[in-house]
């Protein structure tokens, strides 16, 4: 028996937000949604197009607060082949929220504040 990945999750409280803000950052992309006719909640996969791994944003209706996210030790990580123009970009969407100059890496945090690292491709 074998496993592989297929998907990390996130709820998050403003799904518009969070979708426009996932396309904005990382370039990711809506491939499949989930509503059931009750509409107690949304699930929205997206995609970055080039690996089968997806990430899926799940919006809860009538969650009333922000969500306990610990001490936000945990986060999920992309690499780019531009890591100077990604940096720039997301300098400039005002997005990162901490850097390590001597492992070359920094974290941007998404509109819910989980924290996003950005590699440079190895």
């Amino acid at each position: 028996m074998r496993f592989k990945f297929y998907h990390n999750n996130l709820n998050v409280r403003d799904l518009p937000k969070s979708l426009a803000f996932y396309e904005a950052a990382l370039g990711l992309k809506e491939v499949r949604r989930i509503q059931p006719e009750s509409g107690a909640f949304e699930i929205v996969f997206l995609s970055d197009g080039q690996v089968p791994h997806l990430l899926e944003l799940t919006w809860l209706r009538g969650w009333d607060r922000d969500y306990n996210l610990g001490d936000n030790e945990f986060h999920l990580a992309f690499s780019t082949d531009d890591y100077a123009a990604a940096h720039e970009k997301h300098e400039k969407m005002g997005c990162i929220c901490y850097e390590n100059h001597d492992m070359g890496i920094y974290f941007i945090s998404d509109p819910d504040g989980y924290w996003l690292e950005i590699v440079p491709a190895r």
